[in-house]
């Protein structure tokens, strides 16, 4: 499965956003079932990011966000999410 999160940056933030996101995607690449993820910055709209991370299953996912360590490197990159649906399974 994957995930997909997109992200609305206001350009001041967009350095310490940057930051941030790299130590997120270093505590997810902690936690079991983690196979991969990136960071991608829209070409059209220089605000819009999108976070792509892949996983072993559901179960993987959703015990590696749990993961006190990824909640406390997620909460600022999370604050700039857009609310919608960003799991896709591909069984």
């Amino acid at each position: 499965m994957f995930a997909v999160t997109r992200l609305r940056v206001p350009a001041d933030d967009v350095p310490a956003f940057l930051a941030a996101a790299g130590e997120l995607l270093a505590a997810l690449q902690a936690r079991p079932g983690f196979l991969d993820g990136e960071l991608g910055r829209a070409a059209d709209d220089p605000q819009l990011f999108a976070l792509c991370t892949r996983w072993d299953g559901v179960g993987a996912y959703r015990r590696g966000l749990s993961a006190a360590e990824v909640k406390i490197a997620g909460a600022p990159v999370w604050v700039h999410a857009l609310d919608e649906p960003g799991v896709y399974l591909t069984d």
